[in-house]
């Protein structure tokens, strides 16, 4: 087996392995919560007798491993169980807001990776000057400013005062494209600007860190154009480092959108799991948490991948 193909393997298996570990803590930490998910479906009016008949069509009788291996085989099989209070199939529930949160981060990720990468070359080409400065001045204040604050500014002053864009975020299957992109403008923004500063000072430090090596010095010797020593030499050999922070923020756009989702009223994964939290709803909360742990996890196999394709070093380690 060749070293690339072996450590390819080698990740996907740790991620495997690591995304079972997961499943054990989801569904412990849900078993943990406080509370009677029985008394949470009948109300504080329900006879001992109903609540007892409640827990046994539940299954909530059996012993902690043989409820978790019940919906770890489920899982497997692409059954992730039925909502307790809707009484629905969360599978068919959770699909359509599933696709919502993946377009909102589409959108979000379009806009920001590109901009975040031209950002850190401007950034290292005009290094300790104005641009630079402005541009790491924007970085750290749109770091600092937690993402909730963000999107409360948005939506006063471009839902309430402006009138421009829609404060809530509705969006429904079948909805004209333009009329959607209208619809998540603003919270589409919040998840741009609050990734967009990690990925550009990660892309300056991995290309300022490139830069100090003797083969671009070289190249300067050479007579050739800093641009070109940036485009040419420094970015390509940063590349490894620019991918893996570029996948976690990825992740980071699937997976923490609870926050602006709730903010905006968006009817995507974040918003569903925070309603279901409310009600006790350990199989949505189950099901939202594993498929956002294997996004995060897929993510990071993928960025492990990648750098390893790009990385000579990591193909042929010593």
């Amino acid at each position: 087996m060749s070293p690339i193909v072996r450590l390819i393997t080698q990740r996907i298996t740790l991620g495997i392995l690591l995304l079972f570990l997961v499943s054990i803590l989801i569904f412990a930490g849900t078993q943990i919560l406080p509370g009677d998910v029985s008394q949470a479906i009948l109300g504080q009016s329900a006879t001992p007798e109903a609540l007892a008949n409640l827990r046994a069509e539940l299954g909530l009788n059996d012993p902690a491993y043989i409820r978790y291996f019940r919906w770890l085989g489920g899982v497997l099989t692409g059954d992730l169980g039925t909502a307790l209070t809707s009484r629905q199939e969360i599978t068919a529930t959770l699909l359509p807001r599933l696709w919502n949160t993946l377009f909102l981060a589409f959108c979000a990720a379009t806009v920001a990776v590109p901009l975040a990468i031209i950002l850190g070359l401007l950034a290292v080409r005009y290094r300790n000057g104005v641009i630079d400065k402005l541009i790491s001045g924007f970085a750290l204040t749109s770091t600092s400013l937690p993402e909730f604050f963000i999107g409360y500014l948005l939506v006063y002053f471009f839902a309430v005062k402006l009138q421009w864009l829609p404060g809530i975020s509705t969006v429904y299957v079948g909805m004209p494209f333009l009329e959607r992109m209208e619809a998540i403008a603003l919270p589409a923004t919040v998840l741009t600007l609050v990734v967009l500063a990690h990925m550009m000072r990660m892309t300056r430090a991995a290309i300022l860190n490139v830069m100090q090596s003797a083969y671009i010095e070289t190249a300067e010797l050479k007579g050739l154009r800093q641009i070109e020593i940036i485009r040419r030499h420094a970015f390509p050999n940063a590349i490894a480092p620019v991918i893996n922070v570029v996948m976690l923020n990825l992740a980071f756009l699937i997976v923490g959108v609870v926050v602006v989702e709730v903010i905006f009223v968006y009817p995507g994964m974040g918003q569903y799991l925070v309603d279901h939290v409310s009600k006790r709803d350990v199989p949505v909360v189950q099901a939202v948490g594993l498929i956002f742990a294997a996004v995060y996890i897929g993510l990071n196999i993928i960025a492990d991948v990648a750098a390893i394709i790009a990385n000579p070093r990591l193909r042929h380690p010593k």
